[in-house]
């Protein structure tokens, strides 16, 4: 089966043009390192209420709103730094997601989201606090994580104990 990373380049080639075309044309705040799906959905009816902080990726069909129509509201949507914002996931006019956050595919945000949370649901809510995004994309340290850390330190700690400690007895110094 043939790879279709020789094509990666022409995604990345267009996601920038689009980021371009957001921040350029229509005013919107995206942090040049921000990544966000062909498909997501961006509100064009108040472009100026979009920020996006760096490292956030937003997935495929995720819709951000900045208003609401039958209620004559225009509100300013903010998405902090490294977040994921999941597939098909809403985020509704005026909610702030604070820094580290991740959204759960399909979810209805339509509250605020305090920083470092996982959120998911219909409507949205906190499903973990506190939690520790360990690389891009939203991935969260998890207890295997944990372990392999500890495992890597234990090794060094031998490895440092027997670097020290003298090869050759004490007798043979005499």
């Amino acid at each position: 089966m043939k790879s279709l990373n020789k094509f990666q380049w022409l995604r990345k080639s267009f996601v920038k043009l689009r980021w371009l075309y957001y921040t350029k044309v229509w005013g919107m705040d995206i942090h040049p390192l921000a990544t966000f799906s062909t498909s997501a959905r961006l509100d064009m009816t108040f472009p100026r209420g979009i920020h996006i902080g760096e490292e956030t990726y937003i997935a495929f069909d995720a819709a951000i709103l900045t208003h609401d129509l039958t209620r004559g509201l225009y509100l300013h949507t903010r998405i902090g730094k490294r977040c994921f914002i999941g597939g098909r996931s809403i985020i509704l006019p005026g909610v702030e997601i604070g820094d580290e956050c991740v959204i759960g595919s399909g979810s209805v945000v339509t509250k605020n989201v305090p920083p470092r949370s996982l959120v998911a649901g219909n409507p949205a809510r906190v499903i973990r606090e506190n939690i520790e995004i360990i690389s891009r994309y939203g991935r969260m340290k998890t207890p295997r994580d944990v372990a392999a850390a500890a495992e890597a330190e234990a090794a060094l700690s031998e490895a440092s104990e027997a670097a020290t400690q003298d090869p050759v007895p004490a007798e043979a110094h005499k």
